[in-house]
């Protein structure tokens, strides 16, 4: 356990930026999940493609995840939808 006064901060810091940063990650994987299963189900699949991107886009902007994972992420789903839809 950390003993300096700076120390102590830290670990508080690190421990609020850990839960943050776990909501956006569960955030980024539920849209996911539901873009996937109503791939090939629903109509408006390109509507929950636009809301995925942008949920991934801003979990990359704040530095969640590296942004070469967030558009790896969109261009697989991106491709999954077109392919669904053609």
């Amino acid at each position: 356990m950390a003993n300096h006064k700076s120390a102590i901060k830290r670990a508080g810091q690190n421990e609020i930026r850990r839960l943050r940063n776990k909501a956006v990650k569960t955030r980024v994987k539920n849209i996911v999940k539901d873009l996937r299963g109503a791939s090939a189900t629903e109509g408006d699949s390109v509507a929950k493609l636009h809301e995925a991107q942008s949920t991934i886009d801003r979990a990359a902007k704040k530095g969640v995840i590296h942004r070469n994972t967030a558009s790896r992420k969109i261009s697989r789903l991106s491709k999954l939808i077109n392919t669904a839809s053609a």
